[in-house]
């Protein structure tokens, strides 16, 4: 098996590994064999990268591919946006990482919307919508025009920071979509 991961054993300044990392490109296990889980869908070049426009910040959350993000604990999701009418406005952006003219990039990525009350422990958001964003993300669509303009500037600097030559090869769509160059 393959792997691109050049933030394997990255360490930060006190010592530590880092823990907002991307889930690089790696080969699919089931390559011609046919055998056990063919059909089925690989999320190891997916990364969650969580926009929030109220703190004025993004980054990395990995627990968000199984519902269970920082933003997401200790809520109940309803599908009625009026009962979080108070509540704060986060995007789940699911970035996916594969190689565009043989050379690393941010292949797709698509944002999902999620508002959050945490005075009446309720959010919102539509389970749907963010398992079919994960799906366009995968196919290397880029869906993000739906997002607010802070929001789509903050993940533009975001992705241009956090690894500049993926940036670098990622399609000029993607780029413009953000208003980041």
């Amino acid at each position: 098996m393959k792997e691109f991961d050049q933030f394997k054993n990255q360490k930060d300044e006190s010592g530590d590994k880092k823990k907002n990392q991307f889930t690089i490109i790696k080969d699919d296990s089931t390559d011609g064999h046919g055998g056990y889980g063919v059909g089925s869908i690989s999320l190891e070049n997916m990364t969650p990268v969580i926009v929030d426009p109220n703190e004025e910040e993004a980054y990395v959350d990995m627990g968000a591919l199984h519902a269970r993000s920082k933003v997401e604990k200790r809520i109940k999701f309803i599908t009625d946006r009026e009962v979080v009418a108070n509540g704060l406005l986060y995007w789940i952006v699911w970035v996916t990482v594969d190689y565009v003219d043989g050379k690393p990039a941010f292949y797709g990525g698509a944002g999902s919307e999620i508002v959050v009350d945490r005075s009446i422990k309720r959010g919102y958001k539509l389970m749907p919508e963010h398992v079919n964003h994960m799906d366009k993300s995968l196919k290397g669509h880029f869906v993000v025009d739906h997002m607010d303009e802070k929001s789509k500037h903050l993940l533009g600097e975001y992705l241009k920071e956090f690894k500049p030559d993926l940036w670098e090869n990622t399609k000029q769509e993607l780029k413009d979509s953000l208003g980041v160059e």
